[in-house]
């Protein structure tokens, strides 16, 4: 099972969390993120982010990734979005 953690934060406190699961092991990871990420814009009612170089490096490395109004082509209202793998198959 694939899960990823989205939490979005303001002031330095979370406001709200997901948690999204894929059992569809025929994708592959990277679809798998790109689909969490695209449920956790439609629940949090969010534009899709932008992945910008330093984005995917962070994520590479860490497998966790923040998306700050740099991100984002709407203006938002929390400081960051932030995802992270917490299960993969």
């Amino acid at each position: 099972m694939f899960r990823l953690w989205a939490k979005v934060f303001k002031d330095n406190r979370m406001q709200k969390d997901l948690v999204i699961c894929n059992d569809d092991t025929s994708l592959s990871r990277t679809k798998k993120i790109f689909a969490a990420v695209y449920e956790i814009c439609y629940q949090f009612d969010l534009s899709k982010p932008i992945w910008l170089d330093v984005t995917v490096s962070d994520f590479k490395k860490h497998d966790k990734t923040r998306f700050t109004q740099d991100n984002f082509i709407d203006s938002i209202d929390f400081d960051y979005l932030e995802i992270h793998v917490i299960e993969e198959d």
